[in-house]
């Protein structure tokens, strides 16, 4: 293990458990290693799937549209 990877792994046990959990996703994500999917509440299961069945469409969001998406959390 590199040193880096120690020092981040350091930091990463002083975060809360939710936090710790949330960085593990990730590096799991990164390493193609995700496990077991996460469940969708069944009030967000439309949603998902009119989601899915727009990125089969190719119909995603300008440029423009995201950077208004993530201006609104700048409030």
């Amino acid at each position: 293990m590199t040193k880096l990877l120690e020092k981040a792994l350091e930091a990463v046990r002083q975060l809360p458990p939710d936090g710790q959990d949330q960085i593990a996703l990730a590096m799991l994500t990164l390493t193609g290693n995700e496990g077991e999917p996460e469940e969708i509440d069944a009030a967000h299961l439309p949603a998902v799937l009119e989601g899915l069945a727009q990125a089969k469409r190719r119909q995603f969001a300008t440029d423009t549209e995201v950077e208004a998406a993530f201006r609104s959390f700048d409030r």
